[in-house]
């Protein structure tokens, strides 16, 4: 394997993860993956195993947790990572409200674990942190848009964690001149995006409903707007910011902005239905505090990497829902 980059990614059974996983390997990395462990085992690979790289020899799993300091050090005394990718978090944040102590040790206590232990044992790695468009809270700039600059002031407990972990990856990249870089990512979604975020909760819900299985689909707020862009672009995005010369802060977004109604809209067209017939609204679904419009600017993403989308928003979906038929 000499001459081969080696990249740790936490999170790797996610959405995110599988996906990275599937590019680095593309790419010649050797991947080591750090799994959380799950009672039932057969559930936290099942991204990799539909993808048929768990048993590539390239990709090499180990047990750890964020919260968990010394499993860290002895992973990354194994592996000595060339780059380091933590995409481990709680990532709903409807559940942050529910859940918002784990919340904080898992997506903002985590990271600084992580970080420590990177300084002292692969100090030279370079590191990609998961940041989130939730961190701007319901700040934007007079057009609208939200970028690197815009001021954060987050609404829930998972933006309030995402922050400080941003927060804490720019004092470790001044203060100790590590490669860190923070990738301000918007909602992207996938076919293999959990059932409980609403993008795929309404395309199952739509599936069931047009194959005879269920007849309404409850949902919380349907005039929240979100930027909304494929898994797979965003990851690649990832993967440039940690070949850039220089550690920075990137914005990853799609530049426009769709209702929750216009997903439910354009997700039982493609079935030949109209979700107004189906969809109702049930208080249970909606947060304590609403964040309710986002939209980001990724020029300088754009215009520093080159990075381009390779999916729009109809063309995601469309694919989300002939996965899931």
């Amino acid at each position: 394997m000499s001459g081969t980059k080696r990249a740790l990614v936490t999170g790797i059974s996610g959405q995110d993860g599988s996906y990275l996983a599937e590019l680095l390997i593309e790419k010649g990395y050797e991947v080591w993956g750090l799994l959380r462990r799950h009672s039932v085992p057969e559930n936290q690979t099942s991204r990799l195993d539909a993808i048929g790289i768990f048993s590539n020899p390239n990709l090499k799993l180990v047990y750890g947790d964020m919260t968990d300091l010394p499993s860290l050090i002895g992973i990354l005394k194994e592996c000595m990572p060339d780059e380091v990718y933590n995409l481990a978090a709680q990532s709903h944040v409807r559940i942050s409200f529910d859940q918002p102590a784990f919340t904080t040790h898992a997506d903002a206590e985590g990271v600084l674990n992580l970080l420590e232990a990177i300084k002292t044992i692969c100090p030279t790695a370079k590191v990609y942190q998961a940041g989130s468009s939730e961190m701007f809270g319901n700040e934007y700039d007079e057009d609208g848009y939200r970028r690197e600059t815009t001021p954060m002031l987050p609404v829930s407990p998972y933006g309030c964690a995402k922050l400080y972990a941003y927060n804490l990856c720019r004092v470790y990249r001044s203060s100790y001149g590590m490669f860190i870089s923070n990738g301000i990512l918007f909602n992207h979604e996938s076919p293999r995006r959990g059932l409980n975020f609403v993008t795929n909760k309404i395309v199952a819900g739509a599936v069931d409903i047009h194959k005879g299985k269920i007849n309404t689909l409850a949902l919380g707020n349907l005039e929240a707007t979100r930027d909304w862009g494929h898994a797979k672009d965003y990851v690649r995005a990832m993967w440039m910011m940690l070949q850039h010369d220089e550690p920075d802060d990137f914005v990853c977004a799609m530049g426009e902005a769709h209702s929750v109604r216009d997903l439910c809209e354009e997700v039982f067209a493609e079935l030949d239905m109209d979700y107004r017939d189906y969809v109702t609204q049930d208080p249970r679904y909606y947060r304590p505090t609403e964040l309710d419009d986002l939209k980001g600017d990724c020029s300088k993403l754009k215009d520093t990497l080159g990075w381009e989308p390779t999916y729009t928003f109809r063309t995601m979906l469309e694919e989300m829902v002939q996965a899931r038929l």
